[in-house]
């Protein structure tokens, strides 16, 4: 973490650098715009007194090639600019999230559902939350694959795939960068492209023009030219060219109707098209050896072979040219020698027969790659973590774990634990208020969700089979639905022991069961469970205060095994080590946190007395 922190430190400071010298150059390219428009201006007016009409287009011609070149210049200074501030905001953004939390992609809040089998209690979407920690991708088509990498557990083919891709990309932070800030341009866009890209090309209503527009469109500018050559240089027919433009402007009129149905569906995304064009040739350009990359590189070539980021550089660049029409003056200029709205909408015609289904399906490519970048990035900036192992066998499989920690605590405050599941199947886990007991439920479960996303895992060594997870932690009442605790509790319960039910690959977390009743009831439903969790076979963790529990393991010895979290006293002070521990909890707190209030709970006593 310090080397990465030393690394993104100093990409901030030289990007910042080069933004400088851009933003000089950009300023001195500016003045001589100015000073090319205001000494040609002079300089033109000094030629035209010479009544030489050679040396007067030859200034001509001079003055607009020098400002179109610094026009050029302009646009390539800008566009070099744009990158070097994106790529200053990714740089920055990670030094953001070491020290503060803070990301600039999406969070996945709309992803939280308390419904889920285990991603509200593992806090694995919203503010803080694991998906916050680990999000790199910019798209809303990335952001959805991310999230459903997360949302729940793939094969294990699929993983060590994701595994071997993601471990190849931590090492071209360069390229990866580059990618990112690419499709940075996204974070502001509030439409999915892919999904209005789809609508545009599917739309039943693009259908345009006859065979004699396909034949004549293409052959009109030259038949203006033409005549303009002959009547220079043979025989003046200006009035037929005339007549001859002013029939292509009224038939572009006629049309423009039509024509608009095009222009209004795509808007103005050319230039966000261009933007994916570039995102999409750093990965065609790249050599990658892992499987998944290698495949994802090799989707982005169109059925006729092609690279399709010269596809999506093509369209963007006909919508650009067909927005030329919103000037009225140009667009009248253009039509009447070249039918230019006619050409542009026939070849977006003929763009979407050759490559429409390509480029739909690159945005699914993309957004793969954004997750895969995600997850890389993860890796590369906690190199202390590992990458997990798949177990093949669910049935027989159990999780084995190495100084295992809370992905979302800090390393500074994080306690290491290790955890063998291997004599058990299910643990059951005592302890105080505070100790730890809920914490370790969530780092088992996190660090689940990233091993099956295909991510490292914050531990030094993790073994498990690919688990159906469920969860019972965070139990809260309804009024929307008229639902108290214990009912929601009641209601958790039957969804997590009907899942152990059909399934053999299920793994619950369950934290402080009934808590929503008294004790008693609290003590007998919750042992009442345990043992129809070990009847069904369950698999899993079980945290409670209640001490009584315990006991199962001398019932049940080869399926229940205790441990616990603890604290010590020293000086009046509970000190918590936060260290999972064999056998049952001896030492509970809650008198002492009483106590610490002002309340002594002291000796209940009962008079019986009248």
């Amino acid at each position: 973490m310090i080397i990465m922190r030393a690394i993104y430190t100093n990409n901030v400071r030289i990007k910042k650098e080069e933004i400088a010298v851009l933003e000089k150059k950009i300023n001195t390219n500016s003045i001589f715009r100015l000073v090319t428009i205001v000494v040609g201006g002079a300089l033109l007016f000094q030629v035209f007194q010479w009544n030489n009409i050679w040396i007067l287009l030859a200034t001509v011609l001079a003055i607009v090639l020098g400002f179109v070149a610094l026009v050029r210049r302009q646009s390539v200074l800008e566009k070099q600019l744009h990158g070097k501030q994106a790529l200053l905001r990714v740089n920055q953004n990670e030094l953001d999230l070491m020290d503060s939390g803070d990301n600039m992609y999406e969070d996945g809040n709309q992803f939280d559902d308390p419904k889920h089998p285990y991603v509200s209690d593992l806090d694995v979407f919203g503010s803080s939350s694991l998906f916050a920690k680990v999000n790199r991708a910019a798209t809303s088509s990335g952001v959805v694959r991310l999230a459903t990498w997360f949302l729940s557990s793939s094969t294990k083919e699929m993983v060590e795939k994701r595994q071997l891709a993601a471990e190849e990309l931590s090492t071209k932070m360069e390229w990866c960068q580059e990618f990112q800030s690419r499709l940075l341009f996204n974070l502001n866009q509030k439409a999915d492209i892919k999904a209005f890209l789809s609508n545009y090309l599917k739309e039943e209503g693009l259908k345009f023009g006859n065979t004699f527009m396909r034949l004549y469109v293409p052959f009109a500018p030259f038949l203006v030219l033409g005549s303009l050559l002959v009547s220079i240089f043979f025989y003046p027919i200006w009035g037929y060219i005339a007549g001859l433009g002013v029939l292509h402007l009224l038939w572009t009129m006629g049309l423009g109707g039509k024509v608009s149905f095009f222009s209004n569906r795509i808007d103005k995304i050319g230039n966000t098209l261009i933007a994916y064009s570039d995102a999409i040739k750093l990965v065609e350009r790249e050599q990658f050896d892992a499987a998944l990359n290698a495949d994802l590189q090799q989707r982005l070539h169109t059925k006729k072979e092609h690279v399709l980021s010269d596809a999506f550089k093509e369209l963007g660049t006909l919508i650009d040219k067909l927005d030329a029409r919103n000037n009225l003056l140009v667009g009248a200029l253009l039509n009447m020698i070249f039918l230019w709205d006619f050409r542009q909408v026939l070849a977006i015609m003929k763009w979407k027969e050759n490559y429409g289904v390509n480029v739909l399906e690159s945005f699914d490519t993309i957004a793969k790659v954004e997750a895969l970048v995600s997850l890389a990035t993860l890796r590369r900036n906690n190199p202390t973590w590992s990458k997990p192992v798949i177990v093949d066998d669910v049935s027989s499989g159990r999780i084995y774990a190495e100084a295992i920690n809370h992905p979302l605590i800090i390393e500074e405050k994080a306690v290491a634990n290790d955890y063998d599941a291997g004599q058990h199947q299910i643990a059951l886990i005592t302890g105080s208020n505070m100790a730890g007991k809920s914490t370790f439920l969530r780092t088992v479960g996190l660090n689940a969700v990233l091993a099956y996303a295909g991510a490292v895992v914050c531990a030094t060594k993790l073994h498990l089979p690919i688990y159906r997870l469920v969860t019972y932690m965070r139990i809260k009442d309804n009024l929307s639905e008229s639902t108290s605790t214990f009912k929601a509790e009641i209601d958790r319960m039957k969804f997590i022991l009907g899942t152990i039910e059909v399934t053999d690959d299920s793994y619950f977390l369950i934290d402080e069961m009934l808590r929503g009743t008294n004790s008693v009831d609290k003590y007998l439903g919750s042992k009442a469970i345990i043992k129809k969790l070990i009847e069904m076979e369950g698999k899993g963790m079980v945290a409670t205060h209640d001490l009584q529990l315990a006991s199962l393991e001398d019932e049940y010895p080869t399926l229940i095994k205790n441990f616990h979290f603890d604290i010590q006293v020293a000086d009046g002070e509970m000190l918590f080590d936060y260290k999972l521990k064999n056998g049952k909890c001896t030492v509970f707190n809650a008198s002492m946190l009483l106590k610490g209030i002002g309340i002594d709970v002291g000796v209940l006593r009962v008079d019986h007395t009248d």
